[in-house]
């Protein structure tokens, strides 16, 4: 935000993580606020002036029957990646 004047009342990451349904609340009422960061400038909380342009698809699936119809995928030692990711997951436990 160099070069610019914050509008906007200043709001700490502690405020918004505390108080984030009165922030939202009146962010959608029209407020808008100025993030910062250990007092400093780094975002801008504004309300929306339209809604969200609707995704337009820009090439449509070639494939029918979405994920499940897929073949299951296998390594060079012949272990499913099912059985990898399992293990994976074991290690965070």
């Amino acid at each position: 935000m160099k070069g610019t004047e914050p509008q906007g009342e200043s709001l700490s990451q502690r405020e918004l993580r505390n108080e984030s349904g009165r922030v939202l609340r009146e962010v959608s009422e029209g407020r808008s606020f100025v993030l910062t960061n250990r007092g400093v400038p780094v975002g801008r909380l504004v309300p929306l002036d339209a809604p969200a342009p609707a995704l337009t698809i820009a090439r449509p699936a070639k494939r029918v029957g979405g994920w499940a119809s897929l073949s299951p995928q296998r390594t060079e030692d012949d272990r499913s990646m099912t059985v990898i990711i399992d293990e994976l997951r074991e290690d965070r436990v």
